[in-house]
């Protein structure tokens, strides 16, 4: 059965779902809803809410509980996000699984509370100190959202590593239908075995550190880092492609983004003009190969990367196409929101 719910609270619910059973955060718009539901949905399923005195307190709460093994999370929006970064770096160092939640507002500084996308750097490039990097997701709709954060503690249990869901305010506002998946038996879980919980341990003690004096040890701990980001990249990419076989100019974007983008591409298939979509849902790893695929294709004359920034994602993108063809760039900031007659207004120009 379908429910109709705000982004931010079925984000929430389906990261109890999917075993989230320790919740850490500090208010800041536009996603107070998430730690807001969490205050009492955690306590129904015997979990751990905390509000912390500051978005550092926060991640490094996250750091704790991860490191004893907890399916542990946090949630805030783009200022909030940056106060975690010395936090996420120092999880990423020490290997630790949990899930992060940005609702992007704009900025830079405080910026507005309106949705934006100009976080995508700080998430994708690491955004801490240090060689690291995130499992990234871009949700479209709630229901993808939902269906991201509900095995979202699978892959940062699988990968040990933070997965970081990048929304926006747009996604945590709106209100859509969606179907919620089942609860997880967290006590079926398979237990954490370099997890500090004080049992089992013998003569070995477990220690969670991001601490590496030798040079030597560092470069081990970087190597095994970046094996694993390639295993993301070979096993865990997502993209959606839609009317790319015969499109003349591929419009791409991602997330709410996305969404407009697709709207834009069927308005602009009435008008007689082949557009095609690409829409990462993937931000790290990047779905390089869809876009190299469509650059290969003699019937495509040029991107359009669309974004709610003033471009970030199209360095990406331009990457990706390696000089194959052109990719030009779109964008709205200051909370500004790009529309489907937007685009289909700058696809028109370009094909005169």
């Amino acid at each position: 059965m379908k429910k109709l719910m705000k982004g931010n609270e079925a984000i929430a619910e389906a990261a109890v779902r999917g075993g989230c059973r320790a919740f850490f955060g500090y208010p800041i718009t536009p996603q107070n809803e998430i730690p807001e539901y969490m205050s009492w949905r955690q306590f129904e399923v015997g979990g751990a809410f905390v509000q912390a005195e500051s978005e550092v307190a926060a991640i490094n709460m996250v750091y704790g509980a991860a490191g004893a093994g907890a399916r542990a999370m946090t949630s805030s929006s783009s200022p909030g996000i940056s106060l975690k970064q010395e936090g996420i770096s120092y999880i990423c160092g020490a290997e630790l699984p949990c899930v992060i939640v940005n609702m992007v507002r704009c900025g830079p500084g405080l910026g507005g509370i309106q949705p934006a996308q100009s976080d995508y750097f700080q998430s994708v490039k690491g955004g801490g100190h240090g060689d690291y990097r995130m499992l990234v997701y871009g949700p479209a709709s709630v229901q993808e959202a939902v269906d991201i954060m509900y095995t979202a503690f699978d892959k940062a249990d699988k990968y040990r590593m933070p997965v970081m869901i990048l929304g926006d305010g747009m996604l945590g506002q709106i209100m859509e239908a969606v179907e919620l998946p089942e609860m997880v038996d967290v006590a079926s879980l398979p237990k954490k075995e370099w997890a500090t919980t004080g049992e089992g341990h013998g003569a070995t003690r477990r220690i969670i550190n991001s601490l590496y004096i030798q040079p030597d040890a560092l470069e081990e701990v970087n190597n095994r880092l970046f094996s694993r980001y390639k295993e993301l990249a070979d096993k865990e990419v997502m993209v959606e492609e839609y009317m790319v076989s015969d499109a003349e100019i591929i419009i791409t974007g991602y997330g709410t983004v996305g969404r407009v983008a697709k709207s834009a591409v069927n308005q602009l298939r009435e008008k007689g003009i082949k557009a095609g979509l690409i829409r990462p849902v993937t931000l790290f790893p990047f779905p390089a190969a869809a876009y190299e695929r469509a650059a290969s294709q003699d019937n495509v004359k040029q991107f359009l990367c669309v974004e709610l920034s003033m471009g970030q994602m199209v360095e990406d993108v331009r990457l990706s196409v390696n000089g194959k063809k052109p990719v030009k760039f779109f964008g709205r900031s200051g909370g500004n929101v790009v529309t489907p007659d937007d685009i289909v207004s700058v696809v028109m120009n370009e094909v005169k």
